[in-house]
């Protein structure tokens, strides 16, 4: 889920609920070794961990060293408690900004986004989830063995032959 980084500025400026840093905090708690171990039974075809470059950062360099375009669907992605709430207040780390400033030539928009839903793709996340990139026939049941491990694993997108941008969010 995405959102540390908003969270933890709301944290700094005294507006950040208990119950929203504690949920940030477990999920910067969660390790990737046992998603790691996981993964490696699969087809995986690349994997990155999500941190300061946000989702979008990790995307966009993982599918520009493919030579690939990645679906995003905007729908499938999960936040953290609080973190549309403190997005829509502004509570933007500046390593937000930076990386909408670098990384926002590299996606293409299907559609409309609010922006409250658009910062945290570029939301910087301290100790965050892997994306991982798995043949298609196994991607569900990788995602189901996550899952049933307890770590929370979803489909959030597809790779696709290159189109004009490394990403495009659906």
């Amino acid at each position: 889920r995405l959102g540390t980084g908003v969270i933890a500025t709301a944290l700094k400026r005294g507006t950040a609920r208990q119950e929203h840093v504690a949920a940030a905090i477990a999920s910067m708690l969660q390790l990737n070794g046992k998603a790691s171990e996981i993964m490696l039974r699969h087809p995986v075809h690349a994997c990155t961990d999500i941190t300061g470059f946000g989702l979008v950062g990790h995307a966009r360099e993982m599918a520009a060293a493919s030579h690939v375009t990645i679906d995003i669907n905007i729908a499938q992605i999960e936040f953290l408690p609080g973190a549309l709430e403190y997005s829509a207040q502004g509570a933007l780390a500046g390593g937000l900004k930076n990386n909408r400033e670098y990384f926002s030539c590299a996606v293409e928009y299907a559609g409309p986004v609010a922006p409250e839903v658009d910062n945290l793709l570029y939301d910087p996340q301290t100790s965050g989830g892997l994306f991982i990139s798995a043949a298609a026939e196994s991607a569900e049941r990788l995602a189901e063995e996550l899952r049933a491990a307890g770590l929370p694993a979803r489909i959030v997108g597809e790779v696709r032959t290159r189109g004009p941008k490394p990403l495009a969010v659906c």
